[in-house]
């Protein structure tokens, strides 16, 4: 397949791809704030539930929260593919290794692997298994020595899509209108060359349809300027979903830009992969750089860094506050006087949210009452 040179900005080069550089009139992303997430599962079954309780779909799992460093869903989903690609390198903030489309071997057009059935038997394999081990006189540091963290996981929703890049029927593809990818399941031959080409391993073929199938951003939902079920139903408040521009258009009143483009506090998932992910993870303060460098890239340093500065900058604050605050989708957000306020697409006020919860001290004596409180907070 001809491959051409397109412009990936999230490892500051061009890279070759199958397809010509067309990008969506606006791009669905979302950002995950992993210090915040506790694993519920909410979001798992809230998805499990809406989408993929039918025939063949008992083993799909579009949403998945998993432990890392031990955790995958596919079985070692990511070591697998990084084992594949091979050692490679940044220099700087700029990826001089190869992508999965550059590493391809001849007559494909990205480098991947097809996961046996038995790699999908273990959907929470390694669930808070930590990395290291606790010793005599031992105590906390930041980083932990002793770690592990929760990575939830969607489809990422590409802009230069592995599994659009290795379909030869052309059923899958990136919607104009939002960027969010399907699959045309009428074009579906089931060669399940996208399951093997996309390296997150958000692609299932369905066994009884014999067809492909993946999360669809519940583009339902955001079709109406509302959030996904994953996002409408966590419950750590940890998701949001918006609009993403490039770098050189970012708007620093819409949440996604400022998080991604100009904070840097939010990254995107093995970079290096080459498809330009469009969810974005604020890393973890507690994990050891190196570990987390290989994931998000070169930016995890300096984004933990702003990250752990946010109680002193209002607008940051705000930004993080409004995850959660509303079922539908906030475009723009402003803060002032220590109230951070979300709009729409449409500009309209959607929800209004204090930076800080408000402290009531009442009274030790009730004089009305004439007893004594215990708590008066």
């Amino acid at each position: 397949m001809a491959k051409n040179k397109v412009n990936n900005w999230q490892i500051r080069r061009e890279m070759f791809y199958p397809y010509e550089e067309v990008r969506p009139q606006k791009q669905f992303a979302a950002v995950f704030d992993i210090n915040k997430c506790i694993a519920c599962q909410t979001c798992t079954m809230a998805c499990k539930q809406t989408w993929t309780t039918g025939r063949g779909q008992e083993y799909m799992f579009w949403n998945n929260v998993e432990s890392k460093p031990y955790g995958f869903y596919p079985l070692a989903w990511d070591v697998k593919i990084l084992e594949a690609l091979g050692a490679q390198n940044w220099d700087g903030d700029r990826y001089s290794g190869k992508t999965i489309f550059e590493a391809a071997p001849k007559g494909q057009a990205v480098e991947g692997y097809l996961p046996e059935d038995a790699d999908y038997a273990y959907p929470n394999v390694g669930e808070d298994e930590p990395f290291g081990e606790v010793k005599k006189g031992d105590y906390i540091t930041i980083p932990h020595r002793v770690w592990h963290f929760y990575l939830p996981r969607i489809c990422n929703h590409c802009t230069y899509p592995a599994c659009v890049g290795a379909c030869p029927r052309k059923a899958i593809y990136k919607r104009e209108e939002d960027g969010i990818v399907l699959v045309d399941q009428k074009r579906c031959r089931g060669y399940r060359e996208c399951v093997r080409a996309c390296p997150y391993k958000k692609v299932f073929f369905n066994k009884t349809t014999k067809i492909a199938e993946k999360c669809i951003a519940c583009y339902p939902l955001i079709e109406k300027g509302e959030q996904t079920q994953c996002i409408r139903t966590c419950i750590g408040r940890i998701r949001l979903n918006g609009w993403l521009h490039l770098p050189e258009k970012a708007d620093p009143s819409n949440p996604m830009d400022y998080l991604v483009h100009i904070k840097k506090v939010a990254l995107p998932l093995f970079p290096q992969f080459g498809l330009e992910p469009n969810v974005y993870y604020i890393p973890p303060i507690h994990v050891p750089a190196p570990y987390l460098r290989q994931m998000f890239g070169p930016g995890v340093e300096q984004a933990i860094k702003t990250y752990k500065t946010a109680q002193n900058d209002e607008t940051l604050l705000g930004a993080l506050t409004v995850f959660g605050s509303s079922e539908f989708r906030v475009s723009k957000f402003r803060v002032s006087k220590g109230v951070v306020t979300g709009y729409d697409d449409k500009g309209d006020e959607l929800v209004k949210v204090p930076l800080k919860e408000p402290v009531f001290i009442r009274p030790f004596h009730d004089e009305k009452l004439q007893v004594y409180r215990h708590n008066i907070t």
